[in-house]
């Protein structure tokens, strides 16, 4: 996590890697990442919610699950009132290191640069606060597609009520 210390200049929050299991049972791993979201979200309250968007894999076992845990980082996100702004991962290079063709680890030592930290997590975290980055250096950008949105809850209980 980062933060707006004023003009041009970002604060270091914080960063972690959740430990949702290895080789567990899929919907265990999801349920875990959920309520490791949820706890971060409610902690440190963001204004805005950066996620990577989804690229395409070449193994489609993977984009599955990525897709998946995608899916339950926004329905945390959600949950939690954020707004959310998606990044492709070439605009996240292209914010952290001035290119859309950086590689991951050209990308994990500018963020220690720029954050002035070491980080000595999986690249996960770095991946992590790059997008983080990026959705700060984004945040006054308008967004195209961005509508008023309606209370989740409000419009669920609706459209459950509509069903019966």
């Amino acid at each position: 996590m980062v933060e707006d210390a004023g003009g041009a200049r970002m604060r270091y929050v914080d960063h972690g890697v959740l430990a949702v299991g290895e080789g567990g049972p899929v919907e265990a791993r999801l349920a875990a990442l959920h309520l490791g979201l949820l706890q971060a979200l409610d902690k440190h309250r963001p204004q805005i919610v950066a996620i990577e968007e989804v690229f395409h894999a070449r193994n489609s076992r993977s984009a599955l699950v990525l897709g998946q845990a995608r899916g339950v980082a926004l329905l945390a996100a959600a949950q939690a009132g954020a707004p959310v702004r998606s990044f492709a991962p070439s605009m996240i290079k292209q914010a952290v290191t001035g290119t859309g063709r950086a590689e991951k680890e050209q990308v994990g030592r500018m963020v220690c640069v720029l954050l002035g930290i070491a980080v000595h997590d999986r690249m996960d975290a770095t991946d992590a606060l790059a997008t983080a980055i990026c959705g700060l250096l984004r945040a006054r950008e308008p967004v195209a597609d961005e509508r008023p949105r309606r209370d989740w809850r409000a419009a669920l209980g609706r459209s459950l009520r509509g069903r019966r």
